[in-house]
């Protein structure tokens, strides 16, 4: 049994990783750290079930006011303004800065910059069309709502634990999540990942092979491009790596 000090702090290491992901309030008082904000990654796929679940509520309730397209938009408006657009901005700098960036130091630039180029643009605007298409498309519309945000926020864990981190350590929001990250608690999180895919393998059998393709491929191919790009990772990839590996699992489905 946890001492009540530990289950505190894992608590507190929770309700962190809500703030940091979505814009949802936290309702616990959280005692800030280096060392809990390094932590808090493990409860990143939870956070990600837990949004799959108010997402599949949504669906759920405007099906009865609306068609299945129109759902499936309005769902994802409502996931881009909880999440203020976190992964999806991360997406834009990242196509922008391998755009139009040709050296190292060139790339980085790009992605401080909070301007939005042409590059970005489009891939933002691809990816999101792509998004409700292949969730038009999934045989349960409900089952890809609820388990894509979980899946696809365990993959940047995976290039945390892998690669390098790159850029200027005081000017960017991931830098205390990527500082002394647990491996330990990649497996913790991982684990959480099968088991979801597992219970949720009676209603689409070949869940499990598409959750650890998923994240595997876009671990290997788009860590690949940014050790090869950039020597490492920043925090705006890793949002990249949230909306490819979350395309890559729809697709699947």
């Amino acid at each position: 049994m946890l001492p009540r000090s530990r289950i505190a702090y894992e608590w507190q290491a929770f309700w962190l990783a809500i703030g940091f992901l979505t814009r949802i309030p936290m309702l616990a008082r959280i005692d800030y750290s280096q060392r809990l904000m390094n932590q808090c990654s493990v409860y990143f796929p939870l956070v990600g079930l837990l949004l799959g679940g108010l997402y599949c509520a949504a669906y759920f309730a405007l099906l009865l006011i609306a068609s299945p397209l129109v759902t499936i938009i309005l769902v994802t408006i409502l996931h881009l303004f909880i999440t203020g657009a976190f992964h999806e901005d991360g997406l834009a700098d990242s196509v922008d800065a391998f755009g139009g960036g040709y050296t190292v130091e060139k790339r980085l630039a790009i992605m401080k910059d909070s301007r939005i180029g042409t590059y970005g643009t489009v891939a933002l605007v691809m990816a999101l069309l792509l998004k409700v298409a292949l969730l038009a498309d999934a045989e349960l519309i409900w089952l890809a709502l609820l388990v894509s945000p979980a899946v696809s926020r365990l993959t940047p864990l995976v290039l945390m634990a892998c690669l390098p981190y790159v850029t200027d350590p005081d000017k960017s929001k991931s830098k205390p999540v990527a500082d002394g990250f647990s491996r330990s608690r990649l497996l913790v999180a991982a684990g959480f990942v099968l088991l979801l895919a597992a219970g949720l393998s009676l209603w689409q059998p070949l869940l499990i092979p598409a959750t650890v393709t998923a994240v595997l491929l876009t671990a290997l191919l788009w860590g690949g491009y940014l050790r090869s790009q950039l020597g490492g990772y920043t925090g705006d990839t890793l949002g990249a790596a949230v909306v490819f590996s979350e395309l890559l699992l729809l697709l699947f489905l």
